[in-house]
């Protein structure tokens, strides 16, 4: 199976030029799709990697596993440190959390109240990412968990030491009790070897009472939440293998059309013989003179 895949993904003009050893392998954490396709949606759909999804709601999972391909493969675990929870099941299925929502927060905004209701809890037993045997490689980390995000990547050092992206939501204002928001996941992440490298979205909300042309949802200056992507110091280029260079170019390419960041890649793999020369100008041919 594994090679039939690879068959199918050498398609791709950049996996053919790059030649990967294998697929690139994407672990989706709070894989339900709230606010619309995933960022690896481009590779997905040409065959370039393989999914290891986790979601404990049980619609959205089921939802999931109905759409799902070949290369995707879902569970119900719950991510965290480890240790029992409560999760908070909130009227608004992208408000649901292992951390309670906080009303007086929440209050300032409109909608958000009702968003952040919630309905019923449930006691689980979270999973450390480390301790998550599906997961054999891990290339490209998606994250999305309402405030728990700095627990998972706390108990997956040693997964994540491989890792050469990661998307994930941060919060700029604590929309739950003793929620880690921006600064304290940025810490972590540069502790681990990441850089900043664009944000993925960025969701801005007015202050209540004002309301912006009668629309609740229409935002004005306030900064709630974002989805920011890591990348691989990629100034350290000894600490970085081949293999890690070759699917940080994908992802670069693929799934934020970062040209500039798979150029970098593709010349370091030149430089050290990997690619022939002249890679550089026949990546640069490959993305087009609009990409430039």
């Amino acid at each position: 199976m594994a090679d039939e895949l690879l068959v199918a993904a050498s398609g791709d003009s950049l996996f053919q030029f790059l030649q990967p050893s294998r697929l690139t392998a994407v672990v989706d954490v709070g894989a339900n799709p709230i606010d619309g396709d995933p960022p690896y949606k481009p590779m997905l759909e040409r065959g370039l990697c393989t999914i290891v999804g986790f979601e404990p709601q049980i619609e959205a999972l089921a939802s999931l596993n109905q759409r799902k391909g070949p290369m995707e493969t879902y569970f119900p675990d719950v991510l965290g440190d480890g240790h029992p929870h409560t999760l908070h099941i909130c009227a608004a299925p992208g408000m649901t959390s292992l951390l309670k929502p906080d009303p007086r927060m929440l209050s300032l905004f409109r909608l958000f109240p009702e968003f952040g209701r919630v309905h019923s809890t449930q006691p689980v037993v979270t999973k450390r990412l480390d301790d998550i045997t599906e997961i054999k490689n891990l290339d490209f980390l998606k994250i999305d968990v309402q405030g728990s995000e700095l627990s998972v990547f706390r108990s997956g050092r040693h997964k994540l030491a491989d890792a050469m992206v990661i998307q994930t939501e941060v919060s700029f204002l604590p929309l739950y009790e003793h929620q880690p928001l921006f600064a304290e996941i940025d810490l972590e992440l540069r502790s681990q070897g990441f850089i900043p490298h664009t944000f993925a979205a960025v969701k801005r909300w007015a202050i209540a009472p004002l309301m912006v042309n009668n629309d609740p949802y229409q935002g004005l200056n306030q900064l709630l939440e974002a989805d920011v992507v890591y990348v691989r110091d990629f100034n350290r280029t000894d600490a970085l293998s081949d293999e890690q260079l070759k699917h940080l170019a994908l992802i670069s390419h693929h799934c934020y059309r970062s040209f500039d960041l798979a150029l970098r890649c593709v010349l370091i793999l030149e430089q050290r013989g990997r690619l022939k020369k002249g890679s550089d100008e026949r990546y640069t041919q490959l993305i087009g003179p609009r990409n430039r």
